[in-house]
């Protein structure tokens, strides 16, 4: 099945389960996934995606943008080009080109600055909380669907490698939202004024991190 959005078609698949819901979802190759029951009729599930146009609008232009993020060398909310020079000893940032004697070099090179760097406003913002919280333990991983995860049986905060492709307002804001759950570990009011009183931008972060 076909769908037209934009201008453009998309493949449907249907899967049909015993399921009570319907779920609607786009998958990395911009393929529409509706999972529904076995009585969902085409012109339910065509009804489904005219309601719901806007909605995979908006994830489709996500999947884009992450691929791009993905396929392109970003650091720190912006995207350079990627020269290599084999007499290059170091990396050299210049412009919108980022000069480094082969990609290997600049992945080991991005591995250690994430590291250093995540650890750096993980210790800045926990010197700066006034509540009695842990300290926590740092650990990262690229996580699909989470931006950041505080677990509290271990003092641990797990932050997204891909924090490093967006501006650092971004990482500090992750940051800060993990602590607080040391405080509050649900996202009620008393969380989000947590959030507040060390991050008053939250909300600015939050979206450009959805988008």
């Amino acid at each position: 099945m076909k769908y037209k959005m934009g201008g453009e078609y998309f493949d449907v698949v249907v899967e049909k389960k015993n399921n009570k819901n319907t779920y609607l979802r786009v998958k990395d190759d911009l393929t529409i996934l509706i999972t529904t029951n076995f009585f969902t009729s085409k012109h339910s599930i065509k009804k489904l995606l005219d309601d719901h146009k806007e909605d995979l609008i908006k994830m489709i232009d996500k999947k884009r943008k992450d691929k791009e993020k993905e396929e392109n060398f970003y650091y720190l909310g912006k995207k350079y080009d990627i020269i290599e020079v084999y007499t290059m000893d170091n990396i050299e940032f210049n412009d919108n080109y980022v000069f480094v004697k082969s990609k290997d070099v600049l992945d080991k090179w991005l591995k250690k600055e994430i590291k250093s760097l995540f650890q750096e406003q993980l210790d800045y913002w926990y010197n700066i909380f006034e509540e009695d919280i842990p300290y926590p333990k740092l650990k990262i991983r690229k996580m699909k669907t989470r931006w950041g995860v505080c677990n509290k049986r271990d003092d641990s905060v797990t932050l997204n490698s891909n924090l490093i492709k967006y501006k650092k307002e971004c990482l500090d804001y992750v940051v800060v939202h993990e602590l607080s759950h040391f405080v509050h570990f649900d996202h009620s009011k008393d969380f989000w004024n947590l959030v507040k009183k060390y991050y008053p931008r939250y909300k600015e972060i939050t979206k450009e991190l959805k988008n």
